[in-house]
Order: C-alpha cells, then structure tokens, then sequence
C-alpha cells in the first residue's frame, strides 16, 4: 500500500511540474507564483513550493527578481549549459546583466540590484568573462567606466555612439566629409533641375532627393570603413538643415516604396539662403536642437559644449 501511495504522489509531482512548465512557455517572460495558484487551486502550497524548487535544481526553470516580487521563466538551453556549475550568486549576477539587455549595466547598479559586495561582485564579473557568457564595454558617456552585457548582445547606440565614434573618441573629420559629400550630391541634383530649363514647380520638385537615394550615394563612393545606415545618414542631412544649408520636406509614400517608413518619406534638397542669418543665429545656441536642455551641470552644458569650444576657437 505504502509503495502504491509513492507512487501516486510522484505521479501528482510531475504532473504539476510539467503544468508549471506549461504556464512558463505560455507567458515567455515569467509567471509569478499567484499565477500557479490561480491555475492550480487545488494544489497545496508546500506541493507547490515542491514541485518548483525541483525544477530550479535540475535546472528547468530561472528564478528572477521583479518590482512585485519573484518570477519563474525557462530557462535558455545554450545559457543552461554554459551556466552549468554556475552557484546562485553567479546566477543572479547573470540574470541582472542579462536584464539590462543592449545598454548594459555598470558593477556598481549590479551591487545595488544584488546586495553582493564589490569584491565578490568583480570576481563573479571576471570568472563570467573568462567563459564568454559576458562582455564588458566602454561606454561613450563615462569614459572611465564599462557597462556589462551578454556576450553576444550587440551594443545599443548609446552606448558605443554609432558610427561616429572610433574607440570612445568622436570623428569629427569623417563627419565633417560625410556632411561636405552629402551636400554636394544635393546641390548637384539642384543644379541638374535648374538646368533642365522646366517651369519652376517642376524644377523645385526635382531637385528633392530621399534619404535613402543619399545614402546610395554615400555607399556607393565607399569613403566609410564602417556601415551606415539610413538613420546615420538623415543624421548627417539634419546637421546640414541645422546650418541652413538644407531644406526638408515629408510627403505620403506608399506600402513598399524604397526609402519610406510608415507611409511616409522625407525628401531633403540643397538651399541657398536670401539673406546672411544674425551674428547670434550663427553661435551653436541659435542653431542647437537641444538648447532649452543646456544648463550648467546638466548633461548637456556650455562647460563641455565640443561646438561652443570649437566656434570660439575658430
């Protein structure tokens, strides 16, 4: 009888694991333990407790920290096998990293997220490197210090700044020919509509170039070691509208057509202006997009202005 009642109680443990593991892959990013609950009211609390604290140890399931408490989630088979041998500590410290996705996470919010002291937490940071399972980056808004992410998560732009910088130091001559190279294409397919003696509407409309025809060029003449995108390039075109040397204009576009997103396509033309902008016009304030964000001891700042040092230089 004895062997029989074993039986049937192994029995009900997997079948309540195997419902767990059916509730993790139907809500991929996690389900807390009232969702078990819910679906399972007959269910004591201590078999629960069970059935869950089985699958963590044979490694099934992740136990993640959440604003509104713990959250079980499946766990990833490549990570799984990489983190085996791994202790709770190590586990945690990954969950963390693995949290912050693309931007990373510095050691020191990894501290506060896991109450590990510092010593420990650079020892974690250091054995989890020399696996492969993370990567530590350099970022481009603190110098001195370097963000965590999983080894094969690409770094958002924020952190790395894109196109425009090279080992954490900004490009200024490749921005500076990007910007010569993308205005010249301008002004050659405005002085291309001048020259084809239509009426006037015609000429303005012809002399519009899409950002993605701007691009094309720009790709074409192979002068970046690195690959842009459309964004870089509207990029480039805005800091030309900025000094008044480009106008650009937004029109309806349909499904499909190369160079629109979401219905629309931005069409950008070289300008000439009528008359020379104020001297004031002309300082990095009385262009700068950000301006009403500038103030002292902000992250935007006259203090550590590149465009102010440089207008005042010159």
């Amino acid at each position: 009888m004895a062997e029989v009642k074993m039986k049937q109680e192994g029995a009900e443990a997997a079948d309540i694991e195997n419902r767990i593991i059916e509730l993790c892959q139907q809500f991929p990013h996690g389900i807390t333990d009232q969702v078990i609950q819910n679906e399972m009211p007959h269910i004591e609390a201590k078999q629960r407790a069970m059935a869950i604290n089985r699958l963590l140890s044979v490694g099934q399931l992740d136990l993640l920290r959440s604003g509104t408490g713990l959250l079980y989630r499946m766990k990833d088979t490549q990570t799984a096998s990489k983190m085996k041998g791994s202790d709770n500590q190590e586990k945690l410290v990954y969950q963390i990293i693995e949290d912050a996705g693309n931007k990373g996470i510095w050691s020191r919010d990894i501290r506060y997220k896991s109450n590990l002291p510092l010593t420990e937490i650079n020892k974690i940071l250091k054995n989890m490197e020399s696996k492969k399972l993370i990567k530590a980056v350099k970022s481009v808004a603190a110098s001195k210090k370097k963000v965590y992410m999983l080894y094969n998560v690409q770094p958002d732009r924020s952190v790395t700044g894109g196109a425009w910088y090279s080992d954490q130091d900004f490009e200024s001559e490749f921005v500076e020919v990007l910007n010569q190279q993308c205005f010249k294409f301008l002004q050659t397919k405005a002085e291309a509509a001048r020259d084809s003696k239509q009426n006037p509407m015609i000429q303005r409309n012809s002399s519009f170039a899409s950002s993605h025809e701007v691009w094309k060029y720009i790709c074409e003449l192979g002068i970046s070691k690195v690959e842009l995108s459309m964004e870089d390039i509207e990029t480039i075109l805005n800091t030309l509208i900025y000094d008044g040397k480009v106008e650009m204009t937004i029109i309806a576009a349909k499904e499909g057509t190369v160079g629109s997103v979401d219905g629309q396509m931005k069409l950008y033309r070289a300008v000439n202006p009528i008359i020379q902008p104020a001297g004031l016009v002309r300082t990095p304030c009385g262009l700068c997009p950000v301006f009403h964000d500038c103030h002292e001891g902000g992250e935007i700042s006259p203090s550590n202005c590149i465009y102010m040092t440089e207008w005042l230089e010159y």
